[in-house]
């Protein structure tokens, strides 16, 4: 079974791969009742999903209707204004069927101007507390992509005490020097307050560029099991993170293999050969 580590402040022991329902976005029902069958299987009590995800919130209802009281449900808002986030933070429970949500996440807030409206007076983490105060949510959290999100997210939490942050981590981003001292510095705060960590884009080869997309997930991701495997232990390897799936349910099956195998940190050398081998790019590079 994949391992377990309690989530920040939550003391919820969620299990170090959390399932990433944006891989649901666009697919059939009967499509999503499988991939949850295997997210059984593989013992994952943490689904990660947000308003935006097409269809992934109504795909999880029926599955929740019987398993709500299984996992650590977290949901997003991309919406920056109180009134706005309110109205989807209802209307997620509402698609959802459930009537509590475990952890409501301000999405992507890296732009400087949407985070001061957001953050400021009249703003979306205004809502986020009043939710949690009537006790429909538990936690606060803020998620974000990009280059600046490390310090973006730091800022953050120098503003308010969120519960959690989530951002790209993999070998590829870490080597890109000023991302990597930006999120060593959040991640030390991080342990310091009992901030969960969760971490996307583990298994990302490339940007498409000018390729036709063969995958459902925005970027190219490793495809050969061997790959994926170095990719997801390099990242499991970091004490303290937690690694969100891939936004493909044909790819997801492999992310989990590789996870419930996972033993311990792998050499940087053997995940620097993977590097080379398949010409691995950064997904951000402004």
């Amino acid at each position: 079974m994949i391992s377990k580590l309690t989530f920040g402040r939550t003391g919820h022991k969620s299990s170090r791969t959390i399932f990433g329902a944006a891989a649901l976005s666009n697919v059939t029902q009967a499509e999503a009742d499988r991939t949850l069958e295997l997210v059984e299987r593989h013992g994952i009590n943490h689904i990660d999903t947000a308003a935006s995800y097409g269809e992934a919130e109504l795909r999880l209802k029926p599955w929740l209707k019987h398993h709500r009281k299984d996992v650590f449900l977290a949901t997003k808002t991309g919406l920056r204004s109180y009134k706005e986030a309110k109205e989807q933070i209802y209307n997620s429970l509402e698609r959802m069927g459930v009537e509590h949500i475990d952890l409501i996440q301000l999405h992507n807030l890296v732009d400087p101007s949407e985070w001061e409206t957001a953050l400021g007076e009249g703003g979306a983490l205004q809502a986020a507390i009043e939710a949690r105060d009537e006790g429909i949510i538990s936690y606060i959290g803020v998620t974000g992509h990009g280059l600046t999100v490390a310090a973006q997210h730091k800022k953050s939490l120098e503003r308010f005490d969120f519960d959690s942050v989530l951002l790209p981590f993999s070998f590829v981003m870490m080597n890109l020097p000023d991302y990597a001292k930006d999120f060593e510095a959040l991640f030390k705060l991080c342990q310091e307050r009992n901030v969960a960590v969760q971490t996307i884009k583990s298994i990302t080869r490339a940007p498409w560029g000018d390729k036709s997309p063969t995958r459902a997930t925005w970027y190219e991701p490793l495809e050969t099991q061997h790959d994926i495997d170095k990719a997801v232990h390099w990242v499991l390897g970091r004490q303290g993170v937690f690694l969100n799936t891939v936004g493909d349910i044909h790819v997801l099956p492999k992310v989990f293999d590789a996870a419930e195998r996972f033993t311990g940190p792998i050499p940087d050398d053997e995940m620097e050969q993977v590097f080379r081998q398949r010409q691995m790019e950064p997904l951000f590079t402004s």
